[in-house]
């Protein structure tokens, strides 16, 4: 039980919506989401498919706690082959969405195909038709969610939808569902978009069954207790947020600044969780209103944030004024640190913009700090960007940005091919800060090396959330390590890499592992769902679910070649702070990582390796 055992599969070229029972075989080797997508799109796609193919598949997937009251068990992923990247695509996100979709009786929703005109999915307990979504067509997020709920009459729909970058091919789109939660890297929403999918619409009320009620209650009581006694997930999440770790990273040396130029931001503590929380010199109010959750989590670190209303971006925009989807660490930064913009007001409008048009602000921040990088160097123009001045720390030129790629127009459709194709078209992509085409998060491997290894070795290109060694190298979570150091950091990596994808498959969100570990993770799945799942073995299935995963790259074109890092991350040394004069030890850790996960010394898994995990 837990899983529904039933998966949802929408034809969009014939309008057809048929179920199927889910493979309960491969669902006892790949748990669900993250995993079972991935095993999904693996055996239905060719690798080397054109991500905005119709051939290509497009899958949402929830975990077997998805739907529980497990703290956190709100969480769904998108899987397919990204259209930023051309790689393995996961994108997890929380809200109300997940718990609603599991509710209606699927585990899985798999769209194959693309409509001739705009369509929506429809869903209501196990019930699902394609909708003409051509009225929704061009409009916002935000108006869309609203225009769907107000058409069928029931404000308890959860909807996720794309908005029109989606639409219009803007390389990282999103999927947005309950207004400001995101599927957000690797341009999934890209992919919806290609398929004239505009959103899926789900309303769920049959419930979910777990093996052993009584037994997985206690997991559970005792799990929620862990959470609320840790000082991260306890305290520290729900009053700061992720934004916590602004000042934090910026102290350590590793808060990566003005397209890698730097390693430290001078105005990290104007952009910081603090300073959301004091009110301001203008009006007397503080940017952060208060926080918010996801469907049953206790942790609650969400933003709800608000604008000076004489603050120029809210002058063209009143409805922006206030509203959910307020700065975390990670759009902070991107929009903060990596432009130079110390300008609060103006990162919480161009988020809120992110939000309502569905593009990743992270790939978008990114992206723009290299074009100032270009512009200051003068490979661009005001004759290329359409007069804009994209100098460092240039608010105004941010938020302009913000709104022409949100509607792929002018310079801001060039902003939208993502920094890889952005810096090569200009005959400059050593300035393109990303590995395997998607842009690097808030943290500089020079000063957290095994970050540096986590962007490098990741399947769906750069990316924290696939091997948050920060939390060891910085919290010391679950141990404290060195972040200068290269020694034993293969093994670090590895071991957070398995564990995540444990944690993306079951349908809770990795903020969690902050306080839980396995230990705490595995009696809950154990009593939610039939079968052996204990730590030894969920540990075979993440490392099962990592492979696999690498597998897909390496049919789709990739190499061992794609695991590197941008030359000044690995020629050019940090010029301040405890990481001055150190450059990334890639070439130290890399070799140690392949043959600790049992490749090749080029990176490829070896036999031995995939007859032992069953692959």
């Amino acid at each position: 039980m837990a899983w529904t055992g039933k998966i949802l599969r929408v034809d969009l070229t014939k309008g057809t919506c048929t179920d199927e029972p889910l493979n309960m075989d491969w669902a006892k080797k790949y748990l669900g989401q993250r995993g079972l997508g991935t095993k999904y799109l693996c055996e239905e796609i060719d690798p080397r498919v054109n991500p905005l193919s119709p051939k290509n598949k497009l899958i949402m997937a929830t975990g077997p706690l998805t739907g529980t009251n497990a703290s956190t068990a709100g969480r769904y992923s998108v899987i397919t082959k990204g259209a930023l990247t051309g790689a393995i695509a996961c994108s997890n996100s929380g809200g109300f969405f997940g718990n609603e979709m599991k509710n209606a009786g699927y585990d899985m929703i798999i769209f194959e195909g693309r409509a001739k005109t705009p369509v929506y999915l429809l869903v209501r307990d196990g019930k699902a038709e394609l909708q003409d979504g051509r009225g929704f067509w061009g409009k916002s997020v935000w108006d869309t969610e609203e225009g769907i709920k107000k058409k069928h009459g029931d404000p308890l729909i959860r909807v996720a939808s794309i908005g029109v970058s989606g639409e219009k091919g803007v390389k990282f789109a999103c999927i947005v569902n309950d207004m400001h939660r995101a599927a957000g890297r690797s341009g999934v929403g890209t992919v919806m978009g290609s398929k004239n999918l505009k959103a899926v619409a789900i309303r769920g009320t049959l419930g979910v069954t777990v093996d052993n009620p009584k037994k997985f209650m206690s997991a559970v009581a005792k799990g929620k207790q862990v959470l609320a006694d840790n000082a991260v997930t306890g305290q520290g999440l729900p009053a700061m947020g992720t934004q916590v770790l602004m000042n934090v990273i910026n102290e350590v040396g590793a808060l990566p600044t003005r397209n890698h130029l730097a390693n430290q931001f001078d105005g990290a503590a104007d952009i910081s969780a603090e300073a959301m929380a004091e009110p301001r010199a203008s009006d007397g109010k503080p940017n952060l209103v208060t926080n918010a959750a996801c469907f049953a989590c206790t942790i609650a670190c969400g933003r709800i944030s608000t604008i000076d209303r004489t603050h120029y971006t809210v002058a063209k925009r009143p409805q922006y004024q206030i509203a959910s989807g307020g700065l975390e660490y990670e759009a902070a930064w991107a929009l903060g640190a990596a432009t130079g913009v110390d300008d609060l007001d103006a990162l919480t409008f161009a988020n809120f913009i992110c939000n309502e048009q569905g593009f990743d602000p992270i790939s978008f921040g990114a992206t723009v700090g290299a074009a100032m990088e270009m512009y200051e160097k003068g490979v661009l123009t005001k004759k290329h960007t359409g007069g804009i001045a994209l100098n460092f720390g240039n608010a105004k030129a941010l938020t302009k940005l913000a709104e022409l790629t949100g509607q792929a127009k002018g310079f801001g459709a060039e902003i939208g091919l993502g920094s890889k194709l952005l810096c090569a078209k200009y005959k400059r992509p050593a300035l393109a800060m990303q590995v395997k085409g998607q842009e690097f998060p808030a943290y500089d491997g020079r000063g957290i090396q095994g970050m540096g290894l986590t962007y490098a070795t990741s399947n769906r290109g750069a990316c924290h959330l696939r091997s948050y060694t920060v939390a060891s190298e910085i919290l010391g979570i679950p141990e404290k390590t060195d972040p200068l150091a290269t020694k034993g950091k293969a093994g670090l990596v590895i071991a957070f890499q398995n564990a995540t994808s444990v944690v993306d498959s079951a349908g809770i969100c990795v903020f969690t592992t902050f306080a839980w570990s396995l230990d705490d993770i595995a009696p809950q799945i154990d009593a939610a769902c039939a079968g052996d799942w204990s730590v030894d073995n969920l540990l075979l299935v993440g490392e099962r679910i990592w492979n696999l995963e690498r597998k897909f790259n390496l049919d789709a074109g990739f190499t061992g070649k794609d695991d590197t890092l941008p030359k000044r991350l690995l020629k050019d040394a940090a010029k301040t702070g405890p990481a001055k004069g150190l450059t990334s030890g890639l070439h130290k850790m890399l070799p140690e990582y392949y043959q600790l996960r049992g490749w090749s010394k080029d990176g490829v898994p070896s036999n031995k390796t995939l007859s032992r995990l069953a692959l």
